[in-house]
């Protein structure tokens, strides 16, 4: 019997080319050929819903970062999400991948505080991105989608 599908969660905020130039690098990693059994499903931040988080098997979060946090579009998205979620997907494995034109660290912070209190385990560390994009911050982001994954792979 094939192992079951797992699935990646990639809810993000793409407000700019920027953001989807770093969306789309995120999402070609996780869904690369040399991860097997996993399925990538996307929503956009103010989409996303708890069914969409109970269903998963690990997630990737993306967001600018605005006046020094995550967009509100992200934050809304934990809002509805938190209480829903808060038992039943303790130690689910995500990610984190923010853009911001001076600083990422209030938007970095945020996420990670709203994703120790729902008890998720960071499976990547944050791929920050300050200014305009490199090719380096591009593959940054393809590993992270790649990394997590293959964290959740049952291949």
């Amino acid at each position: 019997m094939p192992p079951a599908v797992r699935r990646l969660l990639i809810v993000h905020h793409t407000t700019s080319p920027t953001l989807q130039e770093l969306f789309e690098a995120v999402r070609s990693g996780a869904t690369t050929d040399e991860v097997e059994g996993v399925e990538t499903v996307t929503r956009a931040a103010l989409r996303a819903t708890a069914v969409d988080v109970l269903e998963c098997d690990a997630v990737i979060l993306g967001t600018p970062a605005n006046i020094g946090y995550m967009s509100g579009a992200l934050k809304h998205f934990f809002d509805t999400v938190y209480y829903p979620c808060l038992e039943e997907t303790r130690r689910l494995p995500y990610g984190l991948y923010v853009h911001g034109n001076n600083d990422t660290g209030g938007a970095v912070r945020a996420v990670e505080s709203i994703a120790t209190g729902l008890g998720w385990e960071r499976a990547h560390l944050p791929v920050t991105v300050t200014g305009a994009v490199s090719k380096d911050d591009l593959t940054a982001c393809w590993e992270l989608g790649a990394t997590v994954a293959a964290t959740i792979s049952p291949v």
